[in-house]
């Protein structure tokens, strides 16, 4: 008995040494930094307006100079109701706190303590170390009742979130448009890993496969740290989310972690979980899936690592205003476009494991599905696909997610893409990833930029900046869905869309081995780009010469090989460092500075 005990004492305690391990290594990795204001405006006697430029997650930090004995009144906030008044009264999540300090004592300081917020304190909620405090994302602060000059208080947003290289990447174009998308997607991954992983913004502060995947690709294409997605990815094994598609994510996730960093640990250690995230016990006989299934049992959904619920739903996108009409089905097209998706993945996956019969199997699995979704979620009629089985009715999602995911073949395209170019953007900023992601597999890329840069209605990227928020928003507007916060990463999708499509910058081989460039720069005149790698950046410029004649630089680090997809035109001339390469497509470039011009 002695022995047993014995055992599990050590069992504990080196469970308890990795936790602490884990625990002081993420903690080791968080930045807690003090931004000065980049404005104050005095507004009536001890009466005081300050902005900092850009809302972040943190509190205010003050020292005075002098003493007050009488109170002092601070305003928090991430909007203005005007031009120097801060939002004491914001719709939706959008955060505004009132902190009211007794007196000030000279030679003090002082951190504000927050109140805390019911809604993202849940026990499922990621909870922040309490040598953090309470922290709230805020841009202005207002002061009121302030007895001493404003010059005797020193006053800074004292800012905590994970390690961030900024100068790790870059973007620039002649789209002055698209550079303040670019801009408001790198600050949002930045400011939004407070928490240590991948959260939901400030409403709930969990994380959610669908957002991590979206946060993971963007942090990628804006600085060279892969803890956070991986720390995120690993959460997810035994916290899953409850929206069927959302699962379908995790195995996307782990693999374009393999795929950045050449690191297989993770996908190693869980592959048998991964393989049960595939829900491949929720077949039908024909090899669709369907959560109208009895198979969804308690050991299932043990199995997938929920603890009390009893099913998963079906979610297609959210919020539910934002499915373009979509007619829920047991046999969902959005559902096993995502099922033959995470097949691929689980293929590739194991095959980078070594365990070619098991990537063979969900190779032809995945061929299996793709083949019934064509047949069986397809109107020969319209030449569109179906929301699904026994539905007449043809949403932008059904079409949208089999185009990203390479289901439709090529005979169907243009049918499917003119089905596709008519809706706009009818999607939530969620879905938009996969919007984006099949316009630029299609060649589609002059509008896919149009979609992200366009400024001219509220369904954009521009109408986020347009509202004030420096933070990508949980919907594009509050009137879409109400109870909205403005710092939600899952509307970074142009962040990794403008270096992995426009730029098309990829890895093809794990841990950036080999590299591809496919620029589809469509309109623009010049631009340029540093993207993060795990070997180092990737650095490119393009420029418009003229109508006829265009030039690339790319200049890759020395211990990467890589090549260049040339763009779709009808080209007279194609040089590389200087070479005749006409007729060629793909061109292998050299490790170092490399010169493309074309000609056409």
């Amino acid at each position: 008995m002695r022995v047993l005990l014995l055992n599990i004492l050590i069992v504990l305690g080196t469970f308890l040494k990795v936790q602490a391990q884990d625990y002081t290594e993420v903690k080791a990795k968080f930045e807690h930094n003090l931004h000065q204001p980049v404005n104050i405006q005095k507004l009536g006697d001890g009466h005081y307006f300050i902005d900092f430029g850009k809302a972040y997650f943190g509190t205010l930090s003050i020292k005075a100079k002098a003493s007050q004995k009488d109170t002092v009144v601070f305003h928090l906030a991430e909007q203005l109701s005007s031009e120097y008044t801060v939002n004491r009264n914001p719709k939706g999540t959008i955060r505004y706190q009132n902190v009211v300090l007794p007196h000030l004592n000279k030679g003090e300081s002082i951190n504000l303590k927050l109140p805390k917020v019911i809604g993202n304190t849940k026990p499922e909620a990621i909870a922040l170390p309490e040598s953090f405090g309470v922290i709230m994302p805020f841009r202005y602060c207002e002061i009121e009742n302030l007895k001493i000059p404003i010059d005797d208080l020193i006053i800074h947003q004292k800012v905590v979130h994970y390690k961030f290289n900024d100068e790790a990447s870059y973007f620039t174009s002649s789209d002055t448009i698209l550079n303040q998308i670019w801009d408001i997607c790198k600050h949002t991954i930045k400011a939004t890993s407070f928490a240590g992983y991948y959260v939901d913004g400030d409403r709930e502060r969990i994380p959610y496969e669908a957002d991590a995947y979206i946060n993971q690709l963007s942090h990628y294409a804006f600085d060279n740290e892969y803890s956070l997605a991986r720390r995120t990815n690993e959460f997810f094994i035994s916290n899953p989310t409850w929206p069927t598609e959302w699962i379908l994510h995790t195995a996307k996730m782990f693999y374009y972690d393999y795929l950045y960093t050449g690191n297989s640990e993770s996908i190693s250690k869980f592959y048998d979980k991964l393989k049960d995230k595939t829900l491949i016990e929720l077949e039908r006989e024909d090899g669709l899936i369907t959560t109208d299934n009895e198979r969804m049992n308690k050991q299932f959904m043990t199995q997938l690592g929920f603890e009390k619920r009893k099913k998963i739903r079906d979610i297609v996108d959210w919020p539910m205003s934002e499915r373009d009409g979509y007619e829920m089905k047991a046999i969902n097209t959005v559902v096993n476009a995502f099922y033959f998706e995470n097949l691929i993945m689980m293929s590739r996956i194991a095959k980078a494991l070594e365990k070619p019969e098991d990537a063979l199997f969900y190779k032809d699995k995945a061929d299996q599905v793709k083949a019934l979704i064509n047949d069986k979620l397809f109107d020969k009629s319209t030449g569109l696909y179906i929301d699904g089985e026994g539905s007449s009715h043809s949403s932008l999602h059904a079409n949208m997610f089999p185009l990203a995911f390479g289901i439709v073949p090529e005979e169907r395209k243009e049918a499917v893409l003119k089905f596709i170019k008519s809706k706009g953007m009818a999607c939530s900023v969620y879905a938009a990833q996969y919007l984006l992601e099949g316009l630029y597999k299609s060649n589609e890329a002059a509008y896919a930029q149009q979609l992200i840069t366009a400024t001219d209605h509220d369904r954009t990227w521009y109408n986020m900046i347009k509202t004030g928020s420096t933070m990508t928003l949980e919907a594009w507007d509050i009137k879409y869905k109400p109870n909205l916060d403005w710092n939600h990463a899952w509307g970074t999708a142009p962040g990794n869309i403008i270096t992995r499509d426009l730029w098309g910058i990829k890895p093809t081989t794990p841990g950036f081995e080999d590299a591809e460039i496919y620029p589809q720069l469509s309109n623009l005149s010049f631009s340029e780009i540093k993207a993060p790698t795990i070997k180092g950046p990737i650095t490119a410029k393009y420029k418009k010469i003229d109508d006829h004649n265009f030039k690339y630089e790319i200049e890759l680090p020395k211990s990467m090989n890589g090549h260049f997809k040339v763009p779709t035109g009808n080209w007279k001339s194609i040089t590389l460092n200087g070479v005749d390469v006409h007729g060629k497509n793909k061109l292998k470039l050299d490790k170092g500075r490399n010169v493309i011009t074309l000609v056409n």
